[in-house]
């Protein structure tokens, strides 16, 4: 059975390798690929032209990471869609998928643990955790990640 598979990327290495896993394994009629513009890191209280110029430097930041998406795809053969939401990584992702008819998630994950968890929390487990579809991490080993 095909599905409705949605990516979430970021500049991170563990992003790019659960795309490239999504598009060497998956069977699917329809791959997503979703980034998120983190609300926490908004332009609240910046003022007019300084919020405009922040949303446009996202944005253009958004399309060069679509544009590299687009490449990836495009050695697998795979056609994608892109898409930007605006808030909580996990809770943007959530929506989407639920508002899009998604039927599975794959996420990239830096298989933080201990102290380093705790603080920078995990947007990976949030979504495992409150996702109403299936999702799958793509995990780096520690020979393919490079320093944070």
């Amino acid at each position: 059975m095909k599905e409705n598979v949605l990516v979430a990327i970021d500049q991170s290495d563990p992003a790019w390798e659960a795309l490239r896993e999504a598009c060497a394994w998956l069977n699917t009629d329809d791959l997503t690929v979703l980034h998120i513009l983190d609300t926490g890191e908004s332009s609240y209280g910046i003022e007019g032209g300084a919020a405009d110029a922040w949303h446009a430097a996202k944005q253009a930041g958004a399309d060069d990471l679509f544009e590299r998406a687009e490449q990836i795809a495009a050695e697998y053969d795979v056609d994608i869609e892109t898409a930007v939401e605006y808030g909580r990584p996990a809770d943007a992702i959530i929506r989407y998928a639920s508002e899009h008819d998604i039927d599975h998630i794959i996420l990239g994950s830096h298989g933080r643990s201990g102290l380093s968890r705790m603080l920078l929390g995990s947007v990976a487990e949030e979504v495992v955790r409150n996702s109403p579809v299936s999702v799958t991490i793509a995990r780096q080993t520690k020979e393919e990640s490079t320093p944070d």
